[in-house]
């Protein structure tokens, strides 16, 4: 049974637990603005002395989320909690594919994720070793159509996904993320490599966690919810994210059945 805690907030079960993982797009901030009662709950978890990462499926290294999140106002004692999926990535690439070549998938922005070794980058989708998948191009957004035909006859090269989420709400808008892309490639009979939650090595690379008790909290029940419950972590499903309409139709149970995952405790928004 999925415990609300609307009305007697995390500070009812703080206690319970040594370290956080909490999620930024959705739960700390709606891509546009901090939420101030999320805020509150970080700095409430540094006065007890508990450990909390901000541990994020963004396909770019810690210190690209910490700029984007300084620009939104976030103070860098927080900032300094940041782990992203992109990091754990790159530490994977430069470990085992250093001097690979690599088509990359993505848009622009996330050049910040191979800039060590961007000579690897070719143009030539039939040349390059492996697909490197950070998002969609910004010229095709929404269309996956396209990402089928790019990858027809080229289903035997490896791809490494850098983020695992299927899609995102930017503010009111809801945009496609890499995992999307990734789906296309592995339904076509391609192999994928995924950085981010739910899978171990985000969590594993960003704190030692051996131990502890762990809460692990945010909106996306096939990331974050799923990642907790593979981890055997408890967790805290934030209702007003990406799952808000289904929800609000069926329940929390049913919903969270219907991915096969379980919740712990729910909160319509992360407050103290």
């Amino acid at each position: 049974m999925t415990k609300n805690l609307d009305k007697i907030g995390l500070s009812s079960i703080a206690d319970n637990y040594q370290l956080f993982y909490i999620d930024l797009w959705g739960v700390v901030h709606n891509g546009v603005n901090l939420h101030d009662e999320a805020i509150n709950v970080l700095k409430q978890i540094s006065n007890k002395n508990k450990d909390y990462i901000l541990l994020t499926n963004a396909p770019r290294p810690n210190n690209s989320v910490k700029k984007f999140l300084e620009k939104m106002g976030m103070e860098k004692e927080m900032r300094d909690h940041v782990f992203t999926s992109g990091e754990a990535a790159l530490n994977y690439l430069k470990k085992n594919f250093l001097n690979k070549s690599f088509f990359h998938v993505g848009p622009p922005r996330d050049f910040d994720l191979f800039k060590d070794f961007e000579k690897d980058k070719l143009n030539d989708v039939a040349k390059s070793e492996y697909f490197l998948c950070t998002g969609l191009f910004d010229d095709h957004n929404k269309d996956l159509i396209f990402y089928k035909n790019l990858f027809e006859g080229h289903i035997k090269k490896k791809m490494v996904c850098t983020n695992p989420d299927l899609i995102v709400d930017r503010g009111t808008s809801r945009e496609l993320c890499a995992g999307s892309v990734a789906m296309v490639f592995e339904k076509m009979g391609g192999k994928v490599e995924y950085f981010g939650k739910p899978y171990p090595e985000v969590y594993n690379q960003s704190i030692d966690n051996k131990d502890k008790k762990i809460l692990s909290i945010g909106d996306n029940l096939n990331t974050d919810i799923k990642g907790a419950n593979l981890q055997n972590y408890d967790s805290l499903i934030i209702s007003s994210g990406i799952h808000k309409d289904e929800i609000k139709q069926f329940g929390i149970e049913k919903t969270a059945k219907s991915y096969e995952t379980v919740c712990n405790f729910i909160q319509s928004e992360l407050k103290w």
